[in-house]
């Protein structure tokens, strides 16, 4: 494992990978959490922002141009971006259902899905983490998608209790 290929990177890609890990460390802490307290909300308003920043971010991350400078993934940036706010939105309506809804949305397919495409082979993350063994990545990612399946149903189960 070496940053290597973060360190060498625009400040730009230096700034989405840091929101993104700090956005992906907190997410399954604040999802799975029972009660729904001011630590939920602080670390709320904390994994917003790193969601916010790592969307805005994505925008300075041009390395796969599509369509101009753009990727179909910052369509994904643009969508988590709306997300964010309609989930923002809900929770000060007093809508939690939809709330939950939708940031259990924006962790699964901003983070896990997107999250996943980074540890493929011959991406920068997959460097990162497995170096001179880039296979490794799939590994990587059978392991997410389980997961993210066994988080998914925890949390439904949890809220047919």
């Amino acid at each position: 494992m070496t940053i290597a290929p973060i360190a060498g990177s625009s400040i730009a890609i230096q700034i989405h990978v840091a929101a993104a890990v700090l956005a992906v460390c907190l997410a399954p802490l604040i999802i799975a959490r029972r009660r729904r307290d001011r630590m939920h909300k602080a670390m709320g308003y904390v994994w917003v922002s790193a969601m916010t920043l790592t969307a805005l971010s994505s925008f300075w991350v041009r390395e796969i141009r599509l369509i101009g400078d753009f990727s179909p993934i910052h369509l994904l940036s643009i969508t988590t971006l709306a997300a964010l706010i309609w989930a923002i939105a809900a929770i000060r309506a007093g809508n939690v259902r939809r709330h939950q809804g939708i940031m259990r949305g924006l962790a699964f397919w901003s983070l896990g899905v997107a999250g996943a495409f980074t540890l493929l082979p011959g991406r920068r993350m997959n460097a990162v983490l497995f170096g001179d063994f880039p296979e490794l990545g799939y590994v990587a990612i059978a392991i997410l998608v389980c997961g993210l399946a066994v988080l998914s149903i925890r949390t439904r189960q949890r809220s047919y209790q």
